[in-house]
């Protein structure tokens, strides 16, 4: 079956953000969905081993707002994850992602993340496993290789034997991962951005959802890339500028009469929600913390910052610290 790109759920996948671990955690994504409506949201990397031996809820809970939302799990035991994925679609999220991407140590000790690009056959039985366990979607986050992998075929191995398994939509950072020599910060940045590959891949597996996520920085380059894909996936650059956002609606998703959101209106909507989550006691720098690049490159910025990040992780902290750090970008 052909891949259609203009289909209502492949429309919802033309942009996403990606999971990053101690980042993208609720409050981050409630706030990231304040300024786009549609914007395909992830979890950050939830371990098998913290559904299975922890508090669910702890991980798995979420606003209703967030919705697209994608539960994203690391591990590579089938029945694991299969109890995962069950969990995560029990908890109401629209996809289940695997991690086959991240290159930490402490990932490729249990066994999952990058290191699992060796063992396509077994990613396979993983991707089979929660597939049978559920009925939302299920994907697949990875890499364009590992270590010494630099050519294209490795790729295409891995994806054509993980999506005999099942597996129809494919996340890919065009970076390979080196897991030996390389900290996962060096691993964002130092091996080179491939997107051929991403593409040639594309035109060889024309039935599969295929995203690419490594550099994307823009709406603009988001456009170029989704002349030969069917969705991009932004990161670091959305955490940190958020506002590259703003008119993903209109010019992404095809709402052209959307509303364009503002700053201000941004920002007290979130201010009212910090307050229902202070009264719940929630600190409020585990709120702050995310939206330090609201006013990115606008005036009063730094003070804003500054504000939210000195007094703003104080014990104790209220909401007249939100407050005062609004008032140095403009609020009345």
């Amino acid at each position: 079956m052909m891949s259609d790109s203009s289909s209502p759920e492949a429309v919802s996948r033309r942009l996403s953000i990606a999971p990053m671990l101690d980042w993208t955690d609720t409050q981050a994504r409630y706030f990231l969905r304040l300024i786009s409506r549609h914007v395909r949201l992830y979890t950050e990397m939830v371990t098998t081993g913290a559904l299975c031996h922890g508090d669910p809820a702890r991980h798995l809970d979420y606003f209703p707002e967030e919705h697209p939302l994608v539960l994203q799990l690391g591990g590579s035991d089938p029945h694991e994850l299969a109890h995962g994925a069950r969990l995560g679609e029990q908890w109401g999220y629209d996809e289940i992602n695997l991690n086959v991407g991240c290159p930490s140590d402490r990932v490729m000790s249990g066994r999952f993340g990058a290191c699992l690009m060796a063992e396509p056959e077994w990613v396979g039985a993983c991707v089979r496993a929660m597939r049978e366990a559920v009925s939302v979607p299920v994907s697949v986050k990875c890499r364009i290789g590992i270590d010494r992998q630099d050519t294209y075929e490795p790729l295409r191995d891995f994806v054509g034997t993980v999506s005999e398994a099942g597996c129809g939509l494919f996340v890919v950072h065009a970076r390979k991962a080196w897991l030996d020599g390389l900290s996962p910060k060096e691993n964002r940045d130092i091996p080179p951005l491939r997107y051929p590959y991403v593409y040639r891949l594309k035109e060889e597996f024309p039935h599969l959802h295929i995203s690419v996520n490594g550099g994307v920085r823009s709406l603009e380059e988001t456009r170029v890339h989704l002349e030969r894909v069917d969705g991009v996936m932004i990161g670091r650059e959305a955490y940190h500028n958020p506002w590259v956002l703003a008119q993903a609606d209109r010019e992404i998703f095809g709402e052209a009469e959307a509303p364009l959101p503002e700053r201000l209106d941004v920002l007290e909507r979130f201010i009212r929600h910090a307050e229902r989550q202070l009264a719940a006691g929630v600190p409020l720098h585990a709120m702050t913390r995310h939206i330090l690049g609201l006013f990115h490159e606008q005036p009063g910025a730094r003070r804003f910052r500054r504000i939210l990040s000195e007094q703003g992780a104080r014990r104790g902290a209220g909401l007249g610290v939100l407050i005062e750090a609004g008032r140095a970008v403009g609020l009345s």
